[in-house]
């Protein structure tokens, strides 16, 4: 044996991909974004509303008992004292309760026998699970959107009907306000839709945090906010244009932060302080690199992630022209013909692809709809959602060109497995415009705008619509179109394989 003593909330298992355990050292270092001075107020408050293992508050209170020495020299008076005043959570679930008090108070009971406090009556102390109740509204919880077909259970079971976003305000639990909240929300439940449909609940914890006013906020989320989509459209204009929002640390891959763990879109914690506007300090890590910029959170629609991006992106625009056309307007919504990706493939009828695993099969015509007048046009199809689950969107963008895209003739359409990217008169426009999508330069474009494994028309919103495709395009031919330099070529073809 070495003597080495791991640190255990180092090694629990996740509870899900969606309610993950936050790791030591991410916890510490969303604590070193917060003004140190924090630490050495014996006034100062805290709380974690969604108490998994405790980490946040072991940590705070480890900062606390170093930074109050001299204000508070008796060892245990100074651990009373920030136990019982400074430190508070609400635990997601009863087994989180327990293993949150036995992480801050080495006792799973706050006032056991072995308990490092010794000034709490109850065994709870300052880590609550107030009860809360889903309100079923239509099949759905009116606070969270959890599906009540799944989520109305027994009483002794878990409900999932986390306090914090269901009614339940800590500042009345604990009768006081708090400086500081910081915690790792759940990410999602199940909303009763087809398959494994769930909607995100992450925002729904930030957007309540807000509501209450600390002095200071942070937690660690799914970057998929960033380009809005499923319930999070208005989450991501009230983020951006914050002003408030004066940190972000942005992780491209989210097992470089959860080892373990692959959640499409890359994670990031922030720092809100509501007390501070100005620019946004934001770093983007990626593997062995990182890269820091200020900037408006609030410059596109889309937060662009890497500020390395920004300035082509700018430049892109600007030599094309911010109110010319874009791909966004020449890319079909989903559905095109109104065909379910559940559909059916019938033996007879309107020739239609549908899933690569299906390929090319019937549609029944009087389920086929030609609202866009793209039916009887050469077409080219690119798919929905490339590669369920990949969390690198360089390469799922590659394999997304490589393996996934179609030509379709006229007469055939396609189920909602793929989009329609352009329709021409001609398989030679189709062909020119499908060099246009192969370029790396058009791909890094793309890739901007990719939050999450589903591409959709809005993602094609930094593309240029060239409006005539006859020629065979180019990396070399775009550069020189737009002005882009060797070093941002280079940056470009280090992003795109």
């Amino acid at each position: 044996m070495n003597g080495h003593n791991p640190d255990i909330l180092t090694c629990l298992a996740n509870l899900s991909a969606d309610e993950v355990f936050t790791p030591p050292k991410l916890a510490n270092a969303m604590l070193d974004i917060l003004p140190q001075e924090l630490f050495t107020s014996p006034d100062t408050t805290f709380l974690d509303p969604v108490c998994k293992s405790g980490v946040f508050l072991r940590e705070i209170a480890g900062r606390l008992n170093e930074g109050l020495k001299q204000k508070i020299p008796d060892e245990q008076a100074r651990i009373n004292h920030i136990l019982t005043k400074q430190v508070f959570g609400l635990a997601i679930t009863e087994l989180t309760s327990l293993i949150s008090r036995r992480s801050l108070y080495c006792s799973k009971t706050a006032n056991g026998k072995f308990s490092i406090a010794t000034k709490f009556d109850s065994a709870d102390g300052n880590i609550r699970m107030p009860k809360a109740k889903h309100v079923w509204d239509g099949g759905k919880c009116k606070f969270c959107g959890a599906s009540k077909e799944e989520y109305d259970r027994d009483s002794s079971l878990e409900e999932y009907a986390y306090p914090f976003i269901h009614g339940v305000d800590p500042q009345k639990v604990f009768d006081m306000k708090f400086d500081v909240i910081i915690g790792n929300p759940p990410y999602q439940l199940s909303d009763g839709g087809f398959g494994r449909s769930a909607s995100p609940i992450y925002h729904e914890f930030v957007m309540q945090a807000m509501k209450l006013e600390p002095r200071y906020l942070t937690m660690v989320i799914p970057s998929r906010w960033f380009a809005g989509g499923k319930g999070l459209d208005a989450f991501r204009d009230q983020m951006l244009n914050d002003s408030r929002i004066r940190e972000i640390v942005d992780f491209e891959n989210f097992s470089e932060v959860f080892p373990g763990v692959d959640v499409a879109g890359g994670v990031c914690y922030f720092l809100w302080n509501r007390d501070s506007h100005g620019l946004c300090k934001v770093t983007n890590i990626s593997k062995e690199t990182r890269f820091t910029s200020e900037r408006k959170l609030n410059e596109f629609s889309t937060f662009i992630r890497n500020g390395q991006a920004i300035s082509i992106v700018s430049k892109v625009l600007t030599k094309h022209g911010r109110n010319s056309s874009y791909l966004n307007e020449v890319v079909s919504p989903r559905k095109p013909f109104a065909i379910e990706g559940n559909y059916p493939a019938k033996k007879t009828g309107i020739p239609c692809w549908f899933s690569q695993r299906v390929g090319l099969s019937f549609a029944s015509v009087k389920d086929v709809r030609d609202e866009f007048g793209l039916l009887n046009k050469w077409k080219l199809l690119i798919p929905y959602a490339p590669i369920a689950g990949q969390t690198d969107f360089s390469k799922q963008i590659r394999f997304y060109y490589d393996e996934n895209i179609r030509i379709a003739e006229p007469g055939q359409c396609c189920a909602e497995s793929y989009l329609v990217a352009c329709a021409f008169d001609t398989k030679k426009e189709v062909l020119s415009f499908k060099s246009y999508l192969y370029t790396k330069v058009v791909r890094f474009l793309l890739l901007q705008k990719v939050i999450s494994q589903h591409v959709t028309r809005k993602n094609f919103e930094f593309i240029p619509n060239l409006g005539s495709y006859k020629e065979t395009f180019s990396d070399e031919s775009l550069c020189e179109r737009w002005g882009i330099t060797p070093d941002e070529w280079e940056y470009i073809d280090s992003k795109i394989g």
